[in-house]
């Protein structure tokens, strides 16, 4: 069997790896438009932070671990069309024309920064950060500037911020609505980081949008926000990422986004035909779909599109948008649904909030929780965590307990290990109103 997997990113690779894994025989061929693989967007960050030395430090994969493995991965391909009906994919290489036939096809193109809504982002001072070669511009421009405005205030603007701002930059942060992290935190949670970036100097612009970027100046943006403008010498792209699939023909059906349209086994409107990561909507909490382009979500869709490439036998369990970082002090985590989503949503829905501690110490550090659950059910519909202290993988077990559908009384049935160092009589991620010290229910 000839499988043709369309991107080497996240997505691409890991459905590589799984194809590999139950197929011996297949001919698995990677076509990527980049000239390097495995470039993990996080070290840039990772960089700035200087936990490396330099950006080739991090691969998630290497040539050499798909040769083992007798995976083909053209680098330096740009695919040009997809025939679904002569199953053959024409690709662009070194300048000359190719073409390569499939039995199968994976298309996991990823995605692009590029704002179709921002005219002017293509320039090289509105920097990017998702591609090897783009990092390594955004090092030097950053370098040279020393005020630098940043566009979005999501989970990579907030990030990006932060970092900027160790390193004693000029920093603006720019987002459309009120507050920051809307997508995954409610504005009471995301109080004390706001406080926080505002303390250290950020000028924080909430219910601003770029809509332009004049790029005339020399060594200088000009961004357009309504009536007004703001000068700077360089500009990071923080909004969401979309996808770019010129090369598909018009049999693959698209959702009104762009996304290629798949069913719950990644299949795709023609055929033999599949896709995975940031080329797809995912399926979220309420059974709703949306565009989530995050890693996990990417590996996790590129194996199960493998898995049902013969035969439909895994369904995709969609996306909780899990989330988890540490940005100016503060460890924020969260899963599935906010107090804001629930707006949506035909259930009743109930929040409450509590700080509790850490461990069973005097000085311990507390971690303020944010639940939100079916008013009648008590079932688990998503949570929310901000902490000085490194509470991150304590999301991971309320996002198995979220997919396994585990209601409050559940959840304070869960057996953990207790030690009075190192945890609380009670887990943090149980829900116990009586042993809290800030309690606040609110009802929508």
């Amino acid at each position: 069997m000839n499988i043709v997997i369309i991107g080497a990113s996240f997505a691409g690779v890991s459905a590589a790896m799984e194809l590999r894994s139950r197929d011996k025989q297949a001919t698995i061929t990677l076509l990527e438009k980049q000239p390097t693989l495995g470039y993990m967007p996080g070290s840039l960050h990772l960089y700035w932070e200087k936990k490396i030395d330099h950006l080739d430090t991090i691969r998630f994969i290497t040539p050499k671990k798909l040769d083992q493995h007798a995976i083909h991965c053209q680098l330096g391909a740009t695919v040009l069309a997809l025939d679904t009906a002569g199953k053959k994919v024409t690709y662009s290489l070194l300048g000359k024309e190719e073409q390569i036939d499939y039995d199968k096809v994976i298309i996991a193109a990823g995605s692009r920064q590029l704002s179709e809504k921002i005219k002017g982002s293509e320039n090289e001072r509105v920097l990017k950060y998702k591609q090897y070669e783009e990092a390594q511009k955004a090092i030097d421009i950053v370098d040279r500037s020393q005020h630098i405005t940043i566009i979005g205030g999501g989970h990579v603007g907030v990030e990006a911020a932060d970092l900027l701002n160790r390193q004693q930059k000029q920093v603006t942060l720019i987002e459309s609505m009120d507050y920051i992290l809307f997508k995954y935190l409610d504005s009471d949670m995301t109080r004390p980081v706001q406080q926080k970036m505002l303390a250290e100097g950020i000028d924080l612009r909430l219910k601003q949008t770029v809509s332009a970027i004049d790029t005339a100046l020399e060594e200088h943006l000009v961004l357009h926000l309504g009536e007004d403008t703001l000068k700077t010498e360089a500009a990071v792209m923080g909004v969401n990422v979309r996808p770019y699939l010129p090369f598909l023909d018009a049999s693959i059906r698209l959702n009104s986004d762009q996304t290629i349209a798949v069913d719950q086994y990644l299949r795709t409107s023609v055929e033999d035909v599949f896709a995975a990561g940031d080329c797809i909507q995912l399926t979220g909490p309420e059974e709703d779909s949306r565009y989530l382009p995050l890693i996990n979500n990417a590996v996790r869709s590129g194996m199960t599109a493998a898995r049902n490439l013969i035969s439909p036998v895994s369904p995709f369990k969609g996306s909780l948008k899990t989330i988890g970082t540490c940005v100016f002090g503060y460890y924020i985590a969260s899963t599935g649904m906010t107090e804001a989503d629930s707006l949506f949503t035909p259930r009743q829905v109930n929040s409450h909030r509590q700080t509790v501690q850490l461990n069973s110490l005097p000085d311990s550090d507390t971690v303020t929780l944010k639940w939100v659950y079916d008013a009648q059910t008590h079932e688990l519909l998503g949570a929310q965590m901000v902490s000085t202290s490194n509470i991150l993988e304590k999301i991971n077990t309320l996002a198995l307990a979220i997919q396994t559908r585990q209601t409050l009384d559940e959840i304070q049935q869960t057996d953990y290990f207790f030690h009075p160092s190192y945890s609380q009589l009670t887990s943090t991620t149980s829900l116990m109103p009586w042993n809290t010290e800030e309690s606040e229910k609110n009802e929508t």
